[in-house]
């Protein structure tokens, strides 16, 4: 595609994802119900007979030519390679639709393991034992798949959940993001970890990850190579978090709401906070998005505060010029797919009659998880553990782990106080 359409035909991700996410959302209440497909199966006969019937794999052919069509929307709107996304995304829903299938067995169900657990392993496997192409990789849109799920999230939250859950959770998001901001800060200078991996590394572990890591190294101009390190880490520690914090929740009894709380509030990834979320229930999975999403709604302050810092740091000054912080800073910061959240919620608890959503209801329910186990499938097949001991100098990684342990421990007490 020629540079001048590329330029022509791009949007920010984030609208990227509002715009899909409600087409999805009004062609479900107004145009098509997308069949649910049945994945639900005890033995080799109903394997066959049910999941593997001519009627249901026909369920899973609409299902896939669904979100292809949509995907394919997003990814011209974002002025990215059609052609490749067409080539890669059927591997991506295929190794989403096995892990589907694995998890609807009647002994895995017993478990409790959710099917995001087993798209990110296989990813896992397959991105660490085989050298994928890179032209493969590039059409990976984990973050696109996760927001749009995000934003189908919305459709299942009333709008008092979000006034009441949000409130403290922003509370909490307040608390946490400057006390583990600046631990993780003082923990840097400490360890003598360079001033850009400093910033990086305080606001990934202390507000939301890889859009914070992003964010910061946008604001003071961060290598590349250090922020590809520092989504390394946040990416590959979210897995055993998001895997083992739901049964340490289970084993110390808390609650759902002070689980989903503390998930929320110490996880790093949006994707993985509503992963660990669903492996403990409804109620958690809610609060955990929403406590989240009260940190992501800090992103954009966060991004002008640092902008400020780094502008005025005499130590920076050498680096050469930076872009003055403005009120425009914090606008192209903040995550405008939590309004997309926002706004379904507002839809489905206001303007729409029960009557109306009723039929969709299931319907945009299973899109929503099929999008998350995507985008896991995704995050999998990008991740290579290699890419933590690359680097030479292990101070960082040490900085982000002790970072990180402080952010759980102190999330898991305010957790409590707050929601408990």
């Amino acid at each position: 595609m020629p540079e001048s359409s590329t330029k022509r035909l791009s949007l920010h991700e984030d609208w990227v994802v509002v715009i899909l996410g409600f087409l999805v959302i009004l062609c479900s209440l107004f145009l098509y119900i997308i069949p649910v497909p049945a994945f639900k199966w005890e033995s080799a006969a109903s394997l066959t007979d049910n999941v593997l019937s001519a009627a249901n794999l026909g369920i899973i052919g609409i299902q896939f030519v669904f979100l292809l069509v949509v995907g394919i929307i997003g990814t011209m709107l974002l002025g990215k390679s059609i052609s490749r996304f067409t080539m890669g995304f059927p591997l991506v829903f295929l190794i989403t639709i096995v892990a589907l299938i694995f998890t609807g067995n009647a002994f895995v169900k017993t478990l409790n393991l959710e099917a995001v657990i087993f798209s990110l392993a296989i990813g896992l496997a397959i991105g660490n034992l085989f050298k994928l192409p890179q032209w493969f990789k590039d059409t990976l849109s984990t973050e696109l798949f996760v927001k749009i799920g995000l934003v189908l999230l919305g459709t299942g939250v009333i709008f008092s959940d979000i006034l009441k859950a949000g409130s403290l959770g922003l509370i909490q998001a307040l608390v946490v993001v400057l006390s583990v901001w600046y631990f993780a800060f003082w923990l840097c200078k400490k360890l003598k970890v360079d001033e850009e991996l400093t910033m990086m590394i305080s606001s990934a572990v202390s507000i939301c990850g890889v859009s914070a890591a992003i964010a910061t190294s946008g604001a003071i101009k961060g290598d590349p190579k250090k922020l590809s390190y520092v989504i390394s880490m946040v990416l590959i520690t979210a897995i055993p978090m998001m895997i083992f914090m739901p049964y340490i929740a289970s084993y110390l009894s808390l609650s759902q709401q002070v689980t989903g709380a503390w998930l929320g509030g110490s996880i790093d990834t949006t994707g993985a906070v509503v992963a660990s979320g669903t492996l403990v229930g409804e109620e958690a999975l809610k609060i955990s998005t929403i406590v989240k999403f009260s940190q992501n709604v800090l992103l954009g302050m966060a991004a002008f505060a640092i902008s400020i810092y780094w502008t005025y740091n005499s130590s920076s000054q050498s680096s050469g010029t930076v872009e003055k912080p403005t009120l425009k800073v914090i606008w192209e910061r903040f995550p405008k797919f939590v309004l997309g959240f926002v706004a379904a919620s507002l839809l489905f608890s206001f303007a729409l009659s029960p009557d109306v959503i009723k039929p969709a209801k299931d319907s945009l329910k299973n899109l929503q998880n099929t999008w998350f186990t995507l985008a896991f499938t995704s995050i999998g097949l990008e991740t290579n553990f290699k890419d933590l001991f690359k680097h030479d100098n292990k101070k960082p990684l040490y900085a982000f782990l002790l970072a990180q342990l402080f952010n759980i421990l102190v999330t898991l007490l305010l957790a409590y106080l707050l929601f408990g």
